[in-house]
């Protein structure tokens, strides 16, 4: 005899909105959490979907109302899509207003001429396909994923409008776009009438080429931005201060995003000294480097992944501490520059 309910529905802590600060995005009306949640990695075919659910549930309940995919998240491609509609069908679809979700197209993602680039086609087709494995009528944010050197950027940015004012989409974005890339889509989206909402860059610590130009683009145009990779893969923790675990990222003969060859001696002395910092600010390097990032006026959202339910946890705590002393700063400089 059955005494309990076998597939509960969730329910959303209380206390969801008292935990996380959020800031608004770019000249917008929207306000971003200043901690989102990426959906790159984790959430494929091969990853345990009950593991997916329970770190879903935890960044909601913390606050975090944001959720980030693109079309070739997986493995394989269109699997991470995949795994949340299939979470948002049975925890999220009652909060379906209060939440964001984006998805995103350009790298490859299927064979042929037009399953890549910036092609109106390719780009209609892909959201319409995001959409059928997400279950949403409509993403709150839609990307161009890469600049596409083979397409004219006045057609992309036509597609993105389009996608907009056919219900598909209600704001649109572009990322790893360079700053000239980004004033030329800023032009033509406000032209066609479809403000760019937001710019989705690599940065963090190691990786600083936004400082180059970029961040004075958005914030003299109004443009917010939401930056990826904060932890440049898992380097910005404690996990390498020792060297590469076995059972590391680093270690996996199969991982493209992060070799042993990306974490020398000399790099591994340096995330070993900004360890030392956070220390001293009562933090761990993780939650120091999110807080770094977060530290820049054009930074909006910090996006971040996990593998579980407490490193989403970690990451909200950064919120703690996001002041830096111009000491601190000046020595993290140092270290890393």
């Amino acid at each position: 005899m059955i005494t309990h309910d076998p597939n509960p529905q969730y329910l959303a802590s209380d206390e969801r909105y008292t935990k996380m600060a959020y800031a608004r995005c770019g000249n917008s009306g929207i306000r971003l959490p200043k901690i989102s949640l990426g959906l790159w990695q984790n959430f494929g075919a091969s990853d345990p979907q009950s593991n997916a659910r329970n770190i879903l549930q935890t960044a909601f309940d913390a606050g975090i109302t944001h959720f980030d995919l693109a079309n070739n998240y997986g493995p394989h491609y269109g699997a991470a899509e995949s795994t949340f509609g299939d979470i948002f069908k049975q925890d999220f679809k009652p909060y379906r207003d209060e939440l964001i979700v984006s998805s995103k197209a350009g790298y490859d993602m299927w064979p042929g001429p037009y399953g890549i680039g910036g092609s109106r086609k390719y780009l209609i087709a892909s959201c319409d396909q995001s959409l059928k494995r997400t279950g949403l009528d409509y993403f709150d944010i839609f990307y161009h994923h890469c600049m596409d050197p083979d397409t004219p950027i006045e057609e992309t940015m036509q597609a993105l409008d389009y996608i907009v004012r056919s219900g598909r989409a209600m704001y649109v974005g572009i990322s790893s776009y360079q700053p000239a890339e980004t004033l030329q889509a800023i032009s033509i989206l406000k032209q066609l009438g479809t403000p760019l909402l937001i710019h989705q860059p690599r940065y963090n610590m190691f990786d600083r080429w936004i400082e180059d130009g970029l961040t004075e683009v958005l914030k003299d145009q109004g443009v917010g931005s939401i930056v990826f990779s904060p932890l440049d893969q898992g380097v910005l923790t404690d996990k390498y201060l020792h060297g590469i675990p076995k059972d590391s990222r680093a270690a996996q003969a199969h991982q493209i995003y992060l070799a042993d060859n990306d974490l020398t001696p000399e790099k591994i002395a340096k995330v070993q000294a900004l360890n030392t910092i956070a220390q001293t600010r009562d933090q761990s390097l993780a939650q120091m480097a999110i807080a770094w990032n977060l530290n820049n006026d054009a930074v909006t959202s910090c996006l971040i992944g996990a593998s579980r339910s407490a490193q989403v946890l970690d990451s909200v705590a950064a919120l703690d501490n996001l002041n830096f002393s111009a000491a601190e700063l000046a020595a993290i400089d140092d270290i890393v520059m």
